[in-house]
């Protein structure tokens, strides 16, 4: 909107997608700065008690009892207002991003309110796995229409690429392997959501591998192994959005949180990742740039499965660490919880090195 009305004026400067990932950036952080702390307030005064403290976490984690939670939606509207102000609108990438987002954000919002107004401190006090899982199906399914019908006429419908530039053609196995990147992310960012500071920290390298591959995708020579996609330029503004917006939330997100992040922010969060990373065909690069959230969701189907399948076999669960996730596993181990943050954090620093290799050799 006021990308298009600046260049309309003579500014054609903001014509090019730095400058609208910058100036979408900085309005972005701006709004989290400005707003964020009015919205903490709002949102104890409305929660009163807070996020209720789930039974399943480490007992260190009871004296965060009170904190609000659904952060995370006042993200979403960062994002999602400075998109549009910077974005340009003809742009069909950058609205089917912002669909991703605001879709499992509602998604996140129905599982948060759920779990504020019951108070209850079973962990599955939100919306049913099942339902949540079907739900997010949907989406995906829309998503996958949409993310396909952008590519340009070389790339073989319904595809997915590999390294060293092979195209593999899926035909409906594309949704299949756009549910598990798109609600794969969604859930990886979810479960990383369990310390102060943790998914800010460990989603900004990420971020920042899907920018390269952006302009990879967006200059023809500067990586001979990315497909030019001349019409993701669309999505500077929005990755812009999302960077300044998670690093202003990690201002009060930071340890000790004044806020969650909430299912409202995570959900959307992964789901906008994974819908991305399609977008740009470089879902293998973004899984591996989110090597830590996916050793952390890997950590919790260990620990369900190994458990049911040695309960029914000895009739007594076991257990492959001491708790699920893998942070609260470190916890238990008696790490403190900066140290858990920082260590991933770094982690996540060398898997997006790693990723950034590969996108530009393989």
């Amino acid at each position: 909107m006021l990308t298009d009305f600046l260049i309309s004026r003579g500014f054609y400067f903001f014509a090019g997608g730095w400058a609208q990932f910058a100036a979408a950036f900085g309005l972005a952080f701006l709004i989290m700065l400005l707003v964020g702390r009015p919205f903490v307030t709002f949102m104890r005064r409305w929660q009163k008690k807070g996020q209720p403290i789930s039974e399943n976490v480490p007992e260190s984690h009871r004296k965060k009892a009170g904190t609000p939670t659904m952060g995370g939606a006042l993200v979403v509207v960062s994002i999602l207002v400075a998109s549009v102000l910077f974005m340009p609108w003809h742009s069909k990438v950058a609205w089917i991003a912002l669909a991703s987002l605001m879709m499992f954000g509602l998604i996140g919002f129905a599982d948060d309110y759920k779990k504020v107004t019951s108070q209850s401190k079973k962990a599955s006090n939100g919306l049913s796995p099942k339902l949540r899982l079907i739900l997010e199906g949907l989406c995906v399914i829309v998503l996958a229409y949409l993310i396909n019908s952008t590519m340009p006429p070389y790339i073989p419908e319904y595809s997915l690429a590999l390294p060293f530039g092979l195209i593999l053609p899926l035909g409906l196995l594309y949704f299949v392997f756009a549910y598990f990147v798109i609600c794969g992310s969604a859930n990886a960012t979810n479960i990383t959501d369990g310390l102060d500071g943790m998914l800010a920290k460990l989603y900004m390298p990420v971020l920042l591998v899907l920018v390269v591959a952006l302009y990879g995708a967006t200059r023809i020579g500067f990586m001979d192994t990315v497909i030019f996609l001349p019409g993701a330029s669309g999505l500077y503004a929005v990755l812009g959005a999302a960077f300044g917006a998670v690093l202003g939330f990690l201002w009060y997100n930071a340890k000790p949180a004044a806020i969650f992040m909430g299912d409202v922010g995570s959900l959307a969060l992964g789901g906008f990742m994974g819908t991305v990373a399609m977008l740009l065909k470089s879902e293998i690069i973004m899984g591996v740039a989110a090597g830590m959230m996916v050793l952390i969701l890997l950590s919790s189907f260990i620990q369900t499965v190994v458990f049911k399948i040695t309960r029914r076999a000895t009739g007594t669960g076991r257990r492959v660490f001491l708790r699920a996730p893998l942070h609260h596993h470190f916890e238990e181990l008696g790490w403190g919880e900066t140290k858990i943050v920082e260590r991933f954090f770094v982690l996540s620093i060398l898997f997006s090195g790693l990723a950034l290799v590969l996108l530009k050799f393989a």
